[in-house]
């Protein structure tokens, strides 16, 4: 696996939230002897035991049930531990969600047949908006708690969390409450993760500005999650194929950031190379 990314010409990797822990040995083996680096790693990783599929929600930071939220700590500390021993400087995090109904596939096949303009697509806006904002405070406040047990454990091993933005409504961080995170925890260690797919699905629905977006947290910016989105969902697509306007976010990007390809497995060979030629061209980089 790991050979493959550097014949195709990478000489970092992210770990992802579908490393099975039957993977590991080889991936030690691979790291120890120099053939590759690993520049961050994507909770949970290594997967549980007996956990076959990717799995980056398993458990929520925002659960109700204590039992949940023991899991979540206990397995993102193993994630920081084997960050540590692969020498990734980077842990991606997702927060959790709040407990409502599924907003956002609805709306994006209404996007899909031509209805944003309707009166009914305002209204689920404003219906999920709302919803969201009534609902969140216990999710919020039950993430806040276990990531204030983690930022000490991260500062100890040298590494950074990045929060990562994410594609549903209901999933937090909201997009507005990321400045509310970074006010609550000052931490050098807690970093914020940009998703390209993510924040331009959310301007496709009309819910934020992707430009907007990344200019807004830029202070507190660590690196990406590098993919297209085919309107207006279709995402995990090499850069160029789809909608996003990387050449809008350059004036945003540092050579410190990381930057991580997230494309789909089912790309050829040849998709994946041209869309990593089209940011370089872009970003000169």
């Amino acid at each position: 696996m790991l050979r493959e990314a550097r014949e195709l010409g990478f000489d970092h990797v992210e770990l992802s939230h579908g490393t099975r822990i039957s993977l590991v040995p080889g991936i030690l083996e691979a790291v120890d002897a120099g053939e590759i680096r690993v520049s961050s790693v994507h909770n949970f990783c290594p997967l549980p035991m007996g956990v076959n599929n990717s799995a980056p929600n398993l458990y929520k930071f925002s659960a109700e049930h204590d039992r949940e939220r023991e899991l979540a700590l206990r397995y993102t500390l193993k994630t920081l531990d084997f960050a540590q021993r692969v020498k990734a400087s980077l842990v991606v995090l997702h927060l959790g969600c709040i407990e409502m109904k599924d907003y956002t596939d609805k709306l994006l096949d209404l996007v899909a047949a031509g209805q944003n303009d309707t009166p009914r697509y305002q209204r689920l806006c404003a219906e999920a908006d709302e919803k969201r904002e009534a609902k969140k405070g216990p999710f919020v406040e039950r993430a806040h708690e276990l990531l204030r047990r983690l930022v000490p454990e991260a500062e100890r091993r040298g590494l950074r969390l990045g929060i990562e933005n994410r594609e549903a409504l209901e999933e937090i961080p909201l997009d507005s409450d990321f400045r509310f995170l970074f006010a609550e925890f000052p931490s050098a260690a807690v970093t914020y993760w940009h998703d390209t797919g993510h924040a331009q699905i959310k301007e496709n629905l009309g819910f934020i500005g992707h430009v907007m977006q990344v200019e807004s947290l830029q202070g507190r910016l660590a690196g990406f999650h590098l993919h297209d989105v085919q309107p207006p969902g279709r995402d995990h697509c090499a850069p160029g194929t789809g909608c996003i306007d990387f050449a809008a976010l350059k004036p945003f990007v540092r050579p410190e950031h990381i930057k991580v390809f997230e494309l789909s497995p089912r790309l050829p060979v040849e998709e994946v190379r041209a869309g990593v030629a089209h940011l370089r061209q872009l970003w000169g980089e």
